[in-house]
């Protein structure tokens, strides 16, 4: 999971398994013997024909022969393309920030108590893939096309089951991609193709709903105690504000020194240079956001001052749209656009 995926602060620890990798890769095709009970496992697809896909991505193409029964999933956003899509992965990344206890998102445990299948296996909560518990779930595929790996983490990963990885830069995937993709390593391309379809809808009718949002420009951005982030074009969040009707405020680019894939600091004498009609900022929580309001460091900027800062407020609902992914976009889309909404009345 990415360190900056739903909010700057949240920084991972490497895990430490008791297992090598090479013992459990050796103990696989023991896993497979016996009984076939593959029609019983969760994320099992449909049945059928299934075409050999050819996905490309960072690391070189991947090429799925058949449809794969037991999809295993890393980064963000993967899990929810193949649960919207009636899939099951049989592992899928545990959640912290803004999750229920046992570490599922709120719209994951709707979607998984919804489709009535097993549970999946959780993947401990670290920065590098945790190759072993991956291995011990026997997965025929490993999607995490929107993560962070490596190119060694792919190699290990292409060892347990063929793997698909990003397309160009770690953790900055088009959320649509990440469906289209999905669908297609499933066999399910037709039904991404309306499920996007659908999304797409209601995107477009809040839109519609809100004129007011078409043409203002927008900064998106996490205020941490130690540091103000700003997220740049490429990022998906940004991407979804655009689907509204928004223009990135040109000071993003202006301000943008580093060399982050989707999001670089400022200082906070350099905050007032981030200009925008509407200011969009992720707040974990009620106590935070007095935190800020409070600080007379953003007295500064124009956004403060005139009122019109978009406060999306609640681990939950900032993980829903930062970014968004085929189940969540929809969970927190009417909250999200009402924050988006009161900030922009104050706009010229």
């Amino acid at each position: 999971m990415s360190p900056l995926r739903s909010h700057p602060a949240r920084r991972r620890r490497l895990s430490r398994f008791a297992l090598p990798l090479g013992a459990l890769l050796l103990a696989l095709p023991l896993a497979g013997c016996g009984s076939d009970d593959s029609d019983d496992d969760a994320g099992s697809g449909d049945a059928g024909s299934f075409e050999t896909v050819s996905i490309d991505h960072v690391f070189g193409t991947t090429e799925i022969d058949e449809r794969p029964e037991r999809v295993v999933t890393w980064g963000w956003g993967s899990a929810d393309a193949a649960l919207a899509l009636g899939v099951t992965p049989v592992a899928m990344p545990t959640n912290s920030y803004g999750a229920t206890e046992e570490g599922y998102m709120p719209w994951q445990k709707e979607a998984i108590e919804a489709s009535g299948d097993e549970e999946p296996t959780l993947l401990t909560d670290a920065e590098a893939p945790p190759f072993e518990e991956i291995a011990a779930a026997n997965p025929d595929l490993i999607l995490a096309n929107y993560s962070g790996i490596t190119e060694a983490d792919y190699e290990k990963l292409s060892k347990i089951a063929d793997t698909v990885a990003y397309p160009d830069q770690p953790w900055a995937t088009p959320w649509r991609d990440v469906i289209t993709t999905v669908g297609d390593a499933l066999g399910k391309s037709e039904e991404a193709d309306t499920l996007l379809e659908e999304i797409d809808g209601e995107v477009a009718q809040a839109a519609t709903d809100h004129p007011e949002f078409e043409g203002k420009t927008i900064a998106a951005v996490a205020i941490d105690p130690s540091a103000f982030y700003v997220y740049r074009a490429a990022d998906p969040r940004v991407q979804f504000l655009e689907d509204l009707g928004f223009t990135l405020a040109p000071s993003v680019g202006e301000l943008d020194t580093e060399e982050d894939t989707f999001f670089y600091t400022i200082s906070t004498e350099e905050v007032d240079k981030l200009t925008s009609d509407v200011l969009l900022s992720y707040v974990p929580n009620e106590e935070r956001l007095a935190e800020i309001e409070g600080d007379k460091t953003f007295s500064a900027m124009e956004q403060f001052r005139a009122g019109t800062v978009a406060n999306v407020v609640g681990e939950d609902i900032v993980s829903s749209v930062s970014p968004p992914t085929a189940l969540s976009l929809t969970w927190g889309l009417d909250t999200f656009v009402e924050s988006l909404a009161t900030a922009t009345q104050g706009a010229r």
